[in-house]
């Protein structure tokens, strides 16, 4: 205390008040805000006694009621200069150091702590013979302030004038001592010098610790001129930035971009799993230190969007009602069961297990038949969102993978890019035409589809641009194709639903439930104002359009409707407009198709066969006539090879038999045959027409016509067995079309009936035949009489021997036909 005596190293007491963050030297005057009770009455308590109180540091500063371990061992005995108390409560007190003390004993009173103190009195500075000791202390003395002067020009926080007060200190220990008490040092380190007696030790510590200090505040330095530079560049770029917006802003061209918090925002909403959430806040960081306006933030800023507008968990709800299902999948479309029987399976296998795979089904049939449409029915039956992917066309694997960062115009292939759009996880993925997938130099789409298509690997499906796996498991997917010219690898991944050309009758139902209700209501037809019989629209099916779908069926119903339209708005019509078969041509024109018939009278070597189209079922009339010559073959009619080898077979079932039909051997090499199937511009092939090509043979050779009414079909072998064919269904349907009243199928088809719709069945004498005996006995008007031992004459050649001559089919071939 300035102008008090020193105490004596005699052990005294005094209240002790201990001190927060605080270290107090002597000589040193600092305020202190005092508010704990216990400290406040050991201020009371040193007021009363010379004002003189103990100051020792807590080594908790935290502890609010500290004890005696909490405490250091040295301290300072301070003079309290003055006491204030505050409106709160709390006292503001200023104290000036006088002395160091050693702590004996503290005792904690009932209302403060006192201490047991022994001051501790200062060295007397050397001379005379201690002159050694004393120069040692002067060049400590100078290099402390030489050290401290520097740090006082680097720390900004400590004013220039403390170096014109210290100057002017003579004493080391006090030199050292308010030196001490202005350096931002930690507490220990403060205490440290506080428990020191020496002068010469205070001022090596001090040396050594201001050296420290001055290097950190170099470097510290250093650092904040380079982050200086860097700032001015900032904010250089920033000024022109901000004043390259608001000029944008003045001419409407400024675009309002998310800024970081935004982003910050959409990541943490985005509730992604761990691997894409840490892959999102690393390329935030990235586009935080970049320019927001160079074109690697814009990259970075692009990618981090895409990544938060996955649906890394969004899901909508599935709904497990079976009967409002098929209510649904009824509602929208006209048979197709086979499709309808498998969602509700997959419905109701769902009710029972709480993880189920979603079926990957692929719907192929020709155009027309509702394969995309039927996607949306599923959609909707099964409460899923709905997503189409055009997939005709595409060469390029990127398209369904993506394309890697790197590029320039970058973006997610169509598979995330539609579950962004849509914004769930679990929607129905419609894979339109995947049998039109192409492929070229960039890679092969279909190959791409196998990691999609597999339900043990899209869990984690891996996207090139995203770079993070995203789960596909819950995705329903449905795939179209008009064809089975499908990769294998990606075919074994699907379940197959064949989907076959629609009936007559179900084109007739699905135009008047359907399509003219649509149509009406496009068309702004109104309910009274137009009539169309069930009669008028199967004239439509049949004499206008021909397809396996409905698609020109639905126009020539929307042109019906215009027509009716124009003829009212311009009162040439009044309603309601009737429309009949009689009348159609008023509305579509003359037919444009016909559809073979049965035959009214018998007739020699002339046979209906049944064959199959894209289309649908026909009518197919083989003949067969006999000449005069050398046994030659002529066959016409556009027939492929399969079906000229079918003639052969016939021709060799024939001559085996010739005996038994009454045929004589001299017949075939005095005989040429011509067999023909009209049309001739039509391309036709297969195998199924061997039976009526071996009828209309024994027809021609004997004379005996063929029953008019009689069709049939099915493969023949050089034995004379009737074999297995496809496509019944459609030719059963164009028999019972045409007037056919019974029709010969392979024996081993007979099983295929259980699909055959009743009305077919019941309009039809159905017969299943083995050998083509039984065929005969079924076609011909009577059974030919075998020759006699006398009439037979030696066993035929081999037709290898008998010359064959093919007629040139056209090559304005028009639609295939399969047999």
């Amino acid at each position: 205390m300035s102008g008090s005596t020193l105490l004596t190293a005699v052990p005294i007491d005094l209240p002790l008040l201990p001190l927060r963050d605080v270290v107090v030297f002597p000589h040193m005057v600092i305020p202190l805000f005092v508010g704990r009770p216990k400290s406040i009455k050991a201020l009371e308590a040193a007021m009363e006694s010379e004002r003189r109180i103990m100051l020792v540091a807590q080594k908790a500063a935290a502890k609010d009621d500290p004890v005696v371990s909490d405490m250091f061992d040295v301290g300072c005995v301070s003079t309290i200069l003055q006491m204030l108390k505050l409106p709160d409560g709390t006292v503001k007190v200023l104290v000036e150091g006088q002395q160091r003390a050693t702590v004996n004993k503290i005792e904690e009173g009932e209302s403060h702590f006192s201490a047991n103190v022994t001051p501790v009195q200062p060295p007397v500075e050397a001379g005379g013979g201690e002159r050694g000791e004393s120069s040692e202390i002067e060049a400590l003395r100078r290099a402390v302030m030489q050290q401290f002067d520097q740090y006082v020009k680097l720390n900004k926080k400590i004013p220039p004038e403390i170096l014109t007060s210290i100057s002017s200190i003579d004493d080391a220990g006090r030199l050292a001592d308010t030196i001490a008490a202005h350096l931002p040092l930690k507490l220990e380190s403060k205490q440290t010098v506080l428990g020191l007696t020496s002068p010469k030790d205070r001022l090596e510590n001090l040396f050594e610790q201001i050296e420290r200090e001055v290097d950190i505040l170099n470097v510290d330095k250093k650092i904040r001129g380079r982050v200086k530079r860097q700032m001015e560049k900032n904010q250089r770029d920033f000024y022109l930035n901000e004043q390259v917006k608001a000029i944008q802003k003045e001419l409407g061209e400024g675009e309002d971009g998310a800024d970081i918090d935004e982003i910050e925002k959409k990541i943490k909403s985005a509730r992604m799993p761990k691997e894409a959430l840490k892959k999102a806040e690393s390329e935030l960081k990235k586009l935080k230190l970049m320019s927001p306006m160079s074109a690697e933030a814009a990259v970075v800023r692009n990618y981090i969007e895409v990544l938060t507008g996955l649906p890394w968990s969004s899901k909508t709800k599935i709904k497990h009602d079976l009967g409002n299902a098929e209510g649904v999948l009824n509602e929208d479309h006209f048979g197709l069961d086979k499709v309808k029987d498998r969602i509700l399976e997959y419905l109701a296998v769902q009710q029972r297990v709480d993880k189920v795979k979603a079926p990957i089904l692929c719907l192929v049939g020709p155009p027309g038949v509702g394969k995309t449409s039927l996607g949306q029915s599923i959609a909707k039956a099964t409460g899923r969102k709905y997503v189409r992917v055009a997939l005709g066309g595409m060469r390029d694997e990127a398209e369904i993978r993506g394309h890697r960062r790197t590029y320039i115009g970058a973006m997610p292939g169509k598979v995330l890019q539609s579950l962004s759009k849509v914004g769930t996880r679990n929607p129905l993925f419609l894979l339109d035409e995947i049998d039109k997938l192409g492929t070229d130099f960039r890679g092969d789409p279909s190959s791409a589809l196998l990691e999609v298509l597999d339900p043990e690997q899209n869990h984690k499906f891996g996207d090139h641009y995203v770079e993070v796996d995203f789960d596909l498991s819950d995705v329903m997917f449905v795939a179209t194709s008009n064809s089975m010219n499908i990769p294998p690898a990606l075919l074994d991944r699907m379940e197959v639903i064949r989907l076959s050309g629609y009936t007559e009758d179900e084109k007739t139902n699905i135009a008047i439930r359907y399509l003219l209700p649509k149509q009406l209501k496009n068309n702004g037809v109104k309910d009274n104002e137009l009539e169309i019989s069930e009669a008028t629209v199967r004239d439509i099916v049949r004499y206008y359009t021909r397809e396996a779908g409905v698609r020109s069926l639905e126009r020539d119903l929307s042109k019906i409707c215009r027509k009716v339209i124009k003829g009212l708005q311009l009162k040439k019509m009044t309603a309601p407009v009737v429309v009949t078969p009689d009348n159609l041509n008023e509305f579509l024109g003359v037919r444009k198709y016909t559809y073979g018939r049965a035959e009214d009278n018998n007739q020699v070597g002339q046979v209906v066969g049944l064959a199959w189209t894209e289309v649908g079922g026909d009518l197919l009339t083989i003949e067969a006539a006999l000449m005069p010559g050398k046994g030659v073959i002529t066959r016409t009619g556009s027939l492929g090879d399969v079906m000229k080898e079918s003639v052969e077979a016939a021709r060799t079932v024939v001559r085996s038999r010739a005996a038994r039909l009454g045929i004589k051997d001299e017949v075939f090499e005095k005989k040429d045959v011509h067999i023909h199937v009209p049309d001739g511009a039509t391309p036709k092939d297969g195998p199924s027409a061997g039976a009526a090509m071996t009828t209309a043979l024994v027809s021609a050779f004997t004379g005996i016509p063929v029953r008019g009414d009689v069709a049939m079909t099915g493969e023949i072998t050089l034995r004379g067995e009737v074999t297995a064919i496809g496509g019944l269904k459609e030719k059963l349907l164009a028999a019972l079309r045409g007037g056919i009243k019974k029709v010969l199928i392979p024996e081993e088809n007979a099983k295929d009936l259980q699909e055959i719709p009743a009305n077919v069945k019941d309009g039809l004498e159905i017969v299943p035949v083995r050998w083509i005996d039984k065929v005969l006995e079924e076609a011909l008007v009577r059974m030919p009489e075998p020759l006699t031992e006398d009439e037979a004459v030696a066993a035929p050649s081999t037709p290898s021997d008998v010359p064959v001559v093919v007629a040139k089919s056209r090559s304005d071939a028009g639609r295939s036909v399969k047999h």
